[in-house]
């Protein structure tokens, strides 16, 4: 059977000249061989997608919450598209009669929940730019797109209400409301009191505008309707702008492309809320689920607590980020470690039969379906018993993790690829495609893709594997850094939006995301180092949960910093007959012998070079965190604030490995 391409050329390659390097041919995806798809009709904004499943679905269930009663949580309680839209017409009002208009910025600051959706629908309806304030970026940042973004006024949840008020006196040059998704302590009212700012429980400010009324200004496609600041890995967050035009663009390419492969969206479905509402990702797929009726509800907020939350709830759609997958697959491998030989064997024998008929090429519904039911269905009533789709996003999936998920959770797991710039999904594979294991899939039928050769790292677009930086063009890509016209020319040139990202096109037509263009650097002998590359290498690892590799030119070779499995290497210890807590085997030579030697038998595996190698390690048996700001929100590494963090733990292993 000759091969389906999924993509078809566009546009042919381009040969280097006048100093630009050579670019691939343009594609797009196989979907969109006729054009791309074209929104509804009258569909131009945001707050059209709210307004026209409110005419269509006015008693469908929007948003849910788990109920509290003798303080448990109980069954989740929900509101109708109908309710929720009259509770959005007061904030409207409210917002309105502060004299707030079109176009002002108002900041949003707190996990999802219902309140969240309702401030930014009321920033939808009366075209003010909803910018949200990220949970997990510190006062600093708080404090800075404030001011930066001028925000007048901040809708927040209540317990956040103390973190926000650390970014005074500084932000109350530009804030001078502040609302509460919930109550205001006294304290809290006389401190905001002193700056000046304005401060109302929610109840308060719903009752604000009710004798007001004020129309819905007209909202165009290209209106701006959020500002996104990304946490960045140097420097101050940037603030993605994204037009109306760019979510409404996105949503016809993911409604086409699902309904391409049957898996098209109902007012059925169920989603559990839970990824941050500040990030493009969770944004855009709660859009997708808007347009269609279906149905929202919000986790509690605790991540021990996800799983309940899955059963209560009963999703059909779950979407992850790579650490979230990587949570559920060492719970499970724990699972059938721990059920007896028996099972254990069992399991084996239905994963491998399973594997083998996947590969085959048979759907995952016919592959195995009395393994399914007697084997497998554990792993799918854990999450709720409902998932049909499974989607990865936001960073690389590991693809032992994606191939195991793939047999054991009777559901298609789907790996996108996508950035804030892009309006999140601008790659997706495709249902039922073991080929595209460890891939991105194909281009969502919405924009056109060419690979840019990179020759100071050794990417070419033109060669028989074609690789190269991803380079983005089409109607999701963002209208440019906020105020910052300088980096926005930096990666936008001649309408072709350069990710930083560098991929590689697979025979079927999906892209391999291999490497950063950022992250290079020469070791003392000249040799360049792509540091990410061998990170994703390293990573196979299973010993080991993260690693950081650092290098510089007046070195000649590699070190890592390494957060080992703890439940692995307490393992290990105990059959070589170490003794200690996870602290103290982490300070033991013989485990970083182990470990060291795992990553040298994985280096040799992948045919690595000598000056690729490891050299010496340090074990942390603490995680790389936000809280020491070595990581941004996405799990993506923080370089510099590692290398500050670690310069003394650096300093001595180059000098004890000479």
């Amino acid at each position: 059977m000759a091969e389906e391409k999924l993509i078809i050329e566009v546009e042919p390659l381009k040969e280097a000249k006048d100093g630009r390097p050579s670019t691939g041919p343009v594609y797009r995806s196989l979907f969109a061989k006729n054009g791309f798809p074209q929104p509804i009709h009258g569909l131009d904004s945001c707050w059209d997608i709210f307004r026209m499943a409110v005419e269509k679905y006015p008693n469908n269930r929007m948003l849910g919450r788990r109920e509290e009663v003798d303080g448990k949580s109980g069954k989740y309680i929900w509101m109708t598209y109908k309710e929720v839209h009259d509770i959005v017409i007061k904030i409207g009002n409210s917002i309105r009669s502060l004299g707030i208009e079109q176009g002002a910025p108002c900041g949003i600051f707190g996990a999802n929940c219902s309140e969240w959706i309702m401030s930014m629908e009321a920033c939808n309806a009366h075209g003010l730019y909803c910018v949200p304030l990220y949970d997990t970026l510190g006062a600093g940042a708080v404090e800075f797109i404030i001011c930066h973004a001028e925000i007048e006024i901040v809708f927040v949840e209540e317990k956040k209400i103390a973190e926000l008020l650390k970014t005074f006196p500084n932000a109350a040059k530009y804030l001078n409301t502040i609302v509460s998704f919930g109550k205001v302590a006294p304290q809290q009212k006389e401190e905001v009191d002193k700056c000046g700012v304005a401060i109302y429980s929610w109840d308060e400010f719903l009752s604000l505008g009710k004798d007001k009324h004020f129309d819905l200004p007209v909202k165009k496609k290209s209106d701006i309707c959020t500002i996104m600041y990304t946490s960045g890995t140097t420097g101050d967050p940037k603030g993605v702008m994204i037009s109306n035009n760019s979510i409404v663009a996105l949503i016809a390419g993911v409604k086409c492309l699902l309904a391409s492969v049957d898996e098209a969206l109902n007012d059925k479905d169920v989603y559990l809320s839970y990824l941050p509402l500040a990030h493009i990702f969770d944004r855009v797929i709660e859009e997708c689920f808007i347009i269609h009726g279906a149905s929202i509800g919000f986790w509690r907020g605790d991540v021990k607590l996800l799983v309940e939350d899955l059963a209560e709830l009963k999703p059909t759609i779950f979407c992850a980020v790579p650490r979230v997958l990587e949570r559920i697959h060492t719970g499970l491998q724990q699972k059938i470690a721990g059920g007896g030989f028996l099972k254990s064997t069992l399991f084996n024998f239905a994963y491998a039969y399973k594997l083998r008929n996947l590969k085959k090429g048979r759907k995952h519904r016919e592959a195995a379906s009395l393994f399914d039911k007697v084997v497998f269905s554990k792993v799918k009533q854990g999450l709720g018993g409902n998932v049909r789709l499974i989607l990865s996003g936001a960073a690389p999936l590991a693809s032992h993790v994606e191939e195991f998920l793939r047999v054991v959770s009777c559901a298609h797991v789907l790996q996108g690829y996508g950035l804030t710039e892009s309006c999140a999904g601008t790659f997706v594979s495709l249902p039922d495609r073991m080929d595209m294991l460890g891939t991105v899939g194909p281009p969502v039928p919405n924009v056109d893709v060419c690979l840019e050769s990179v020759p100071e790292m050794g990417y070419d677009a033109l060669s028989s594997t074609p690789r190269g930086e991803v380079c983005i063009r089409g109607d999701t890509l963002f209208s440019g850094y906020f105020k910052r016209e300088d980096l926005t020319q930096e990666v936008l040139v001649d309408g072709w939006f350069h990710t930083g990202d560098v991929g590689e096109w697979q025979s079927n037509g999906s892209l391999k995301i291999i490497d950063r263009k950022k992250n290079i650097f020469k070791l003392s002998q000249g040799e360049y180092v792509a540091v990410e590359n061998l990170e994703n290498i390293y990573g196979l690892v299973s010993v080991i949960d993260s690693i950081w590799i650092y290098g510089n030119s007046f070195e000649s070779f590699l070190i890592a910093v390494v957060n080992p499995n703890k439940q692995a290497i307490e393992q290990w210890a105990a059959e070589n007959g170490i003794s200690g807590d996870f602290n103290s085997l982490c300070e033991n030579p013989k485990v970083k012998e182990f470990i060291s030697g795992e990553l040298s038998k994985v280096g040799k595996e992948k045919k690595l070079k000598g000056f690729e190698f490891v050299k010496a390690l340090h074990l942390d048996p603490e995680p790389f965190d936000m809280e020491r700001d070595l990581i941004t929100p996405t799990y993506k590494k923080k370089r510099p604030q590692l290398l500050k963090y670690y310069q003394n733990v650096i300093d001595a292993m180059y000098k004890s490995a000479k």
